[in-house]
């Protein structure tokens, strides 16, 4: 059972083309969301509980808002989404249009997907199987913090970071030591994002680092007494990509003045390099053309994009800036969308929709398999990647159906195996 006035289950006409939650949700952007039952996801977010379900043509929607309202902590000067007052009024639900703001609904993204398949082969071949990726617009604070906590971090163990068991539940550790409780559903209690006033008290520190934070228990400190003590209000809220302005047609070397101008002042902040202050950018300030490229994504830009080679051998600050721009040149405006795009695809908890790879040893080839499927009209392109015994790679590809590519690894396989008998 639910604490708390609960609405009734809602729904917005949303396919799963334009909006798959299941993905979104899992894959690095936002690090409080957690199962609340099958095929259902529910957060704390604006003075309510906010649960989620979807088919393949809706998203079901459910708000549980405090009976008896307390006011939360003072909110941050950004009056940002997730830390306002928990004080909604009742007889004006605005969930659906929290709903449509968060997940950034506005874009077609399949207009934006045939925009990057046309202008990038790679990212045609893998899309098809991790459509309705959307980047999230979330509170820059959350943002800010989540990342912070992610810094040379895999998306596990963040989660782990920011959630604890407790009483065989998952408990978000720091909002339940520093943020607002909202209710509860059944026994597991949800909390909102403490403000940075709430992280500002000298014990705070020492208190995160008992919690498990290690030195990033000093960032989350240091930076939350700079965004409350030290910037003028609405600071953080000031680096946003205004809402009126649209992505332009094409983008100057580097990005705009105003991803720029953000990207340098968050990198002020304790505990922030360039990646985070990329993920901030792109996940909590809305500008699209923010590429955060980590170990991951330079892996990427190696296997798929011929970067390692030359001056740009190592992810040293010029490499970082030459895959930011060549992204941003491939993609445009929304660069760090797509990029998020292949990034999910690469991603470990997604590998079951991606081919299964055939892996067989023989001594004059090994086989990796079939490595990248898409569909093009009637048919299937299959890539197969093959490694010689002294270490060169090459790739075959050719249109066939999958079943085609399958059989001829198979082919393969047995055809050495026969010459080493």
């Amino acid at each position: 059972m639910a604490s708390g006035r609960v609405t009734e289950w809602r729904k917005l006409p949303v396919s799963l083309a334009e909006l798959c939650i299941d993905t979104s949700l899992r894959c690095g952007q936002s690090f409080r969301w957690r199962k609340s039952g099958d095929d259902e996801w529910s957060c704390a977010l604006q003075g309510r509980i906010l649960s989620l379900r979807q088919d393949p043509t809706h998203l079901h929607y459910r708000a549980i808002f405090p009976s008896q309202p307390k006011a939360l902590p003072t909110p941050p000067p950004s009056q940002s989404p997730s830390l306002v007052s928990s004080e909604v009024e009742h007889d004006a639900d605005d969930t659906a249009e929290l709903i449509r703001r968060y997940f950034n609904l506005e874009p077609n993204l399949t207009r934006l997907y045939e925009q990057w398949s046309t202008a990038d082969t790679n990212f045609k071949a893998k899309a098809p199987r991790f459509t309705g990726v959307r980047i999230l617009r979330q509170d820059a604070w959350e943002a800010l913090v989540g990342f912070i906590c992610s810094s040379n971090n895999n998306i596990a163990r963040i989660s782990q970071m920011m959630l604890n068991r407790f009483h065989s539940a998952q408990v978000e550790k720091l909002c339940i030591h520093y943020g607002p409780l909202i209710g509860y559903l059944g026994s597991q209690a949800y909390h909102d994002m403490p403000s940075p006033e709430a992280l500002t008290d000298p014990k705070v520190e020492s208190h995160l680092r008992q919690l498990g934070f290690g030195y990033r228990a000093k960032y989350l400190h240091q930076t939350a007494i700079t965004i409350a003590d030290c910037r003028p209000k609405g600071w953080l809220e000031s680096l946003r990509n205004p809402e009126s302005q649209k992505p332009p047609e094409s983008l100057p070397q580097g990005g705009r003045e105003g991803y720029r101008s953000a990207h340098e002042q968050i990198l002020e902040l304790q505990g922030v390099g360039p990646k985070v202050a990329d993920c901030v950018c792109l996940m909590g300030l809305g500008w699209g053309e923010a590429v955060p490229v980590d170990t991951h994504v330079w892996q990427i830009a190696q296997r798929d994009y011929k970067f390692g080679r030359g001056k740009h051998k190592s992810l040293t600050k010029a490499t970082y800036d030459a895959v930011g721009d060549h992204f941003r040149n491939l993609w445009g405006a929304e660069a760090g969308w797509a990029h998020s795009v292949l990034f999910t695809a690469d991603l470990r908890a997604f590998s079951e929709r991606l081919v299964e790879k055939v892996i067989s040893r023989t001594t004059d080839e090994i086989v990796t398999g079939v490595s990248g499927v898409a569909k093009l009209d009637s048919e299937t392109v299959a890539e197969v990647t093959v490694e010689s015994s002294s270490g060169t790679k090459r790739r075959r590809q050719g249109t066939r159906t999958l079943e085609m590519a399958e059989d001829r690894v198979q082919t393969t396989v047995r055809a050495k195996r026969r010459r080493v008998r």
